[in-house]
């Protein structure tokens, strides 16, 4: 284990230590693939969270600890949580969004109960984020986009985000219910229309995947780009703190 810290504590400062500035307001990013950096910008995939600084202004540091695969249980047995703990600060907000790698009932290291292990786990956050004087937030999995046959919209997560919604609001901090949000836009768009907002590759055009892939789950630039209005339209309307950052909506 104190091997894998370590070199998760020496890759972080190497993407993102130097950037890092303990002098401002900070933002960090807990969570999976769909909230991650992608360093392949080739490829058409992104995380949410990747797009995000591009609609707040440079006084508030954005980190995005999200990593591809990860869930409330591995990205603590990896030492992922022990690395964000190390660089939190005074006030300081962290946004704890998993769900979609929780699900995975075959997967142990990654496998959380919805009505039990999940829960259990989001409090932890909570509570080492505010051991911390920080301040946690916590935001449900965004939509898988899944249409049965007859165009109906097929809600995947809702256990998570049903849960995720309870221990927010038992513990008192600020939820996002990105779940809802993407799902009635999804809803609302119909099946054709939303193909724009994930990943959709022809044949032939990456080496990777030379028969083409449709990945129903992961962004590409304009899904992350809207799931990021979300979020920001969301701080806005309630007023939060981190509204004062924000600089546009559009971009």
């Amino acid at each position: 284990m104190k091997r894998v810290v370590f070199a998760l504590i020496l890759s972080a400062f190497c993407s993102h230590s130097l950037a890092w500035d303990p002098t401002r307001a900070a933002l960090h990013l807990v969570g999976d693939s769909t909230m991650s950096d992608k360093p392949n910008l080739a490829y058409p995939e992104r995380g949410w969270g990747q797009l995000l600084p591009q609609y707040m202004n440079e006084e508030l540091e954005i980190v995005n600890h999200a990593a591809n695969g990860r869930s409330t249980r591995r990205f603590i047995n990896e030492g992922r949580w022990a690395l964000v703990l190390s660089e939190l600060k005074e006030g300081d907000y962290v946004l704890i969004q998993f769900g979609h790698n929780d699900q995975k009932k075959d997967d142990p290291a990654r496998y959380a109960s919805a009505d039990k292990d999940y829960p259990a786990f989001l409090r932890r956050y909570i509570k080492d984020v505010r051991d911390k004087n920080a301040i946690p937030m916590i935001a449900s999995s965004i939509c898988r986009r899944h249409f049965d046959d007859n165009g109906n919209l097929q809600r995947k997560l809702t256990d998570y985000a049903n849960a995720a919604r309870q221990v927010a609001k038992a513990e008192g901090v600020e939820f996002f219910d990105l779940n809802e949000q993407t799902c009635g836009f999804l809803k609302a768009i119909g099946e054709p229309e939303s193909r724009q907002y994930f990943i959709q590759v022809p044949p032939d055009l990456y080496t990777r995947y030379p028969e083409g892939k449709t990945d129903n789950t992961h962004l590409n630039v304009v899904g992350a780009s809207k799931v990021a209005q979300f979020f920001i339209r969301d701080l806005r309307a309630r007023n939060h703190p981190l509204a004062q950052y924000v600089y546009r909506d559009t971009l």
